[in-house]
């Protein structure tokens, strides 16, 4: 019987959150300006790319120019749909965690701004498919692409409240995003968002490890 203070749904990001992408990501990102005959920054310089929408990331790099932009992410995915999406690796006991999630009867959600095309194969590949009811993501043609139309789509295709829903991710646009829908919100410190740009953002908690993670919502 799931103990009515407990959260009854949690969605979590996918990138920063449950796996770092960053090889993948940042790797695919070089390949796309090197095609475009642009300057290639270092895979530590492209981190701040890890968890924005990916278009305004190739918006920003290319100086706003929409068309570059928008061939950039096209070269981007033909190298991430290939080889990139599985340059990522879970971080330390996410399994565990959702095992815990999962026990205690509290419905498990994938909300990431990565297209579903990719989330769904990337969590069935690092073995935790099973724990979420659904994986949602945008759209390859950039629909929910923004994590508050993202998350307004989840609650209502899935019938969730949200004042019994929490939000777990690592970037400012996860906690905005969450906010929107008066969604409890909890930032994690282990993936690609500072303490600042979470606190500025307005997380409800911060958490330094996935077993953290458990043992504040759970507890």
């Amino acid at each position: 019987m799931l103990n009515s203070s407990l959260p009854k749904t949690c969605l979590f990001d996918l990138d920063g959150t449950l796996s770092d992408p960053k090889p993948g990501i940042t790797g695919c990102i070089q390949y796309g300006l090197e095609k475009l005959g642009q300057a290639v920054p270092s895979q530590d310089e492209l981190e701040w790319c890890i968890g924005p929408p990916l278009h305004d990331s190739f918006l920003q790099l290319c100086g706003g120019d929409s068309q570059m932009a928008a061939k950039g992410l096209e070269y981007y995915r033909e190298r991430f749909g290939t080889i990139g999406m599985y340059e990522n690796k879970l971080y330390d006991n996410i399994p565990e965690t959702l095992e815990r999630f999962s026990e205690a009867g509290i419905q498990l959600f994938v909300c990431t701004s990565k297209p579903h095309y990719y989330a769904g194969p990337i969590t069935e590949h690092f073995g935790i498919r099973h724990f979420f009811q659904h994986v949602h993501g945008s759209e390859m043609t950039g629909e929910r692409v923004n994590k508050g139309e993202l998350i307004e789509y989840i609650t209502r295709e899935e019938g969730i409240d949200p004042s019994t829903t929490i939000m777990i991710g690592d970037r400012k646009h996860d906690i905005f995003g969450a906010k929107q829908h008066a969604i409890h919100t909890v930032g994690v410190l282990y993936g690609y968002g500072s303490k600042e740009e979470l606190t500025e953002a307005g997380a409800d908690t911060l958490v330094t490890s996935p077993q953290e993670i458990a043992d504040t919502v759970l507890s």
